[in-house]
């Protein structure tokens, strides 16, 4: 079964620090943090939800009846098993400070709707004995064990509780899953500055190619990844690719941390300075005998990763590259040749010196085990990229929160610098280029409960075949509550032949036009909406739809 995870508001915690408090105004958790939750539930019809280490309001998720039975399961119909988070329970005691006993925690979440205790029994042990001594009602016990029951009757494990090892075996790592992974792969790859077309490599014009970078010869796949039993690293992926005709020359340039990037281990040892600075030196000398230089640079599973326990730290207080990643790339484009960054990593960085030196830029997050090949069909045009930011690129860690959907009064000018971010969400080039026109509603007036068409064409104005993102946003002009600037609601993926255009079509409804008035109540008020259509979310062709009361 899938799981539902971290229920909920886990993902903007007070200071960015895991287990922070969800500092989240009642209309924000409903109208953001819940949605994709409650889509999962309503739409996905997802079997199990694992309740989140954070608190709401001074109440952890999960001791948070209101949360885990009033909106999960009363308001969206959740019929699946609710877990908990590791030693989420127990948190209760020695984080939260909310039960002062094993027994009070066990009693607190199982009331508030938890029906298992993760990794193991920490907590739940004494369920009986409460029950028996009557300090819990025996009815929430059986309520957790129907859901137990009931996933595991849906899930076959009364009929079959053991796995097929051969099939298993046999579909593990086959060719079909690799082909599956090279195609997610080259799917997410997004182009964020091409200058004067550098990119894709012609392979006839650079006989010597310097691969250089901390993270050029691993496979680094981010944690909770375990072992794929295959791995491409992206110096693999260009020497495949270029074979004899071309030389590739390597050198690591600087280590991100001295240690091993293990996402498990606990201790952690930046990259030393002293060291990184001879390794740099090394680099240097490699890419002097090299044509054109790509820079594979990011993070590691040591420096992006859940900080899950104060001995095993996580969080950063800043986006900047660490690892000396910066000079390394200084004295890169002092040598004067063409350079491209590839970035793996598992957040956005702040690569305010890349983004306005080097003239080529990929975001690759972190690619999996086809991320080399796939890397190498992008950098040599065997694929166009058409891979689209999932989230806004911040300069520093000032513009924190960054988001595309701000309110009108969210950002005013920053004394010396801008509050324009370094990417914006949305944002992915290609290697052909696209146009939008005649952007249209079908019905340019409807009834608050009514549903129109929005539509717009798109022509591919370049000479390669291409893949675009055609993303719709709206903008409410004058609502009863204040909202964002824009929304995003709907995108489509397109392929599109040199010269061809295509037109595509979305539907607005009452989902999409809705939102919390000033009583919490969902409604879809009368109004003029700006509706805006394009390739990200900066860039925008529009119309304008008309809702009346009917």
């Amino acid at each position: 079964m899938a799981t539902a995870k971290h229920f909920a508001v886990h993902g903007q915690p007070e200071g960015g620090t895991n287990v922070g408090p969800g500092n989240i105004s009642g209309r924000g958790i409903r109208e953001y943090f819940l949605k994709p939750f409650a889509a999962a539930v309503e739409e996905g019809h997802v079997q199990s939800v694992m309740a989140s280490y954070n608190e709401i309001d001074g109440i952890p998720s999960h001791s948070n009846k209101h949360l885990l039975e009033d909106i999960l399961r009363h308001d969206w119909g959740f019929r699946g098993v609710l877990v908990s988070d590791y030693f989420g329970i127990a948190e209760l005691i020695r984080v939260h400070h909310v039960a002062e006993s094993t027994d009070a925690a066990a009693k607190v979440g199982l009331e508030s709707g938890v029906d298992v205790e993760l990794p193991f029994v920490e907590t739940f042990g004494n369920l009986a004995a409460q029950v028996k001594s009557g300090k819990i009602s025996e009815a929430y016990v059986d309520r957790a064990v129907a859901n137990v029951l009931r996933v595991k009757f849906l899930t076959g494990l009364f009929e079959d509780p053991f796995v097929d090892p051969e099939y298993a075996g046999k579909i593990t790592n086959s060719p079909e899953h690799q082909q599956l992974a090279l195609k997610a792969a080259h799917e997410a790859i997004t182009l964020l500055k091409n200058e004067n077309h550098l990119l894709p490599l012609d392979k006839s014009k650079y006989k010597t190619i310097a691969v250089i970078g901390p993270n050029a010869a691993d496979v680094h796949l981010g944690g909770y990844s375990d072992k794929p039993g295959r791995g491409i690293s992206i110096l693999q992926g260009i020497k495949d690719q270029t074979g004899k005709g071309v030389e590739v020359l390597y050198s690591e340039g600087c280590k991100i941390t001295e240690s091993l990037p293990d996402w498990n281990a606990d201790k952690v040892i930046l990259g030393d300075p002293a060291l990184n600075a001879k390794r740099i030196q090394e680099a240097v000398k490699v890419a002097k005998k090299a044509e054109v230089i790509v820079l594979v640079l990011g993070e590691n599973e040591q420096t992006s990763r859940e900080a899950w326990a104060p001995e095993h730290k996580g969080d950063r207080d800043n986006l900047d590259l660490l690892g000396s990643q910066d000079d390394l790339v200084k004295e890169m484009l002092a040598l004067g040749k063409p350079v491209v960054v590839f970035l793996l990593n598992g957040r956005p960085n702040s690569i305010n010196l890349i983004a306005e030196r080097v003239p080529a830029i990929l975001e690759g997050w972190y690619l999996g085990q086809e991320g080399g090949t796939a890397a190498a069909d992008v950098l040599f045009g065997h694929y166009n990229p058409g891979g689209k930011l999932p989230i806004t690129v911040p300069r520093n860690v000032g513009q924190l929160p960054d988001y595309y959907y701000q309110k009108p009064s969210a950002k005013r000018e920053y004394v010396g610098t801008t509050t324009q971010p370094l990417f914006p969400f949305g944002w992915g080039l290609s290697y052909t280029t696209f146009k939008y026109s005649n952007a249209r509603v079908s019905t340019e007036t409807i009834g608050a409960q009514g549903q129109t068409s929005v539509s717009v064409d798109v022509t591919n104005t370049g000479a390669l075949r291409g893949e675009e993102v055609v993303q719709l946003y709206i903008r409410d002009e004058v609502s009863s509550v204040t909202r964002p600037l824009k929304e995003l609601r709907g995108f489509r993926r397109i392929v599109l032949d040199p010269g061809q255009t295509k037109t595509v079509e979305f539907s607005l409804g009452t989902n999409e036009l809705s939102f919390l008035n000033r009583d919490m109540h969902r409604v879809v008020e009368p109004g003029i909406f700006k509706i805006m259509l394009g390739g990200n979310s900066v860039d925008l062709t529009e119309a304008k739809l008309s809702v009346v009361e009917r």
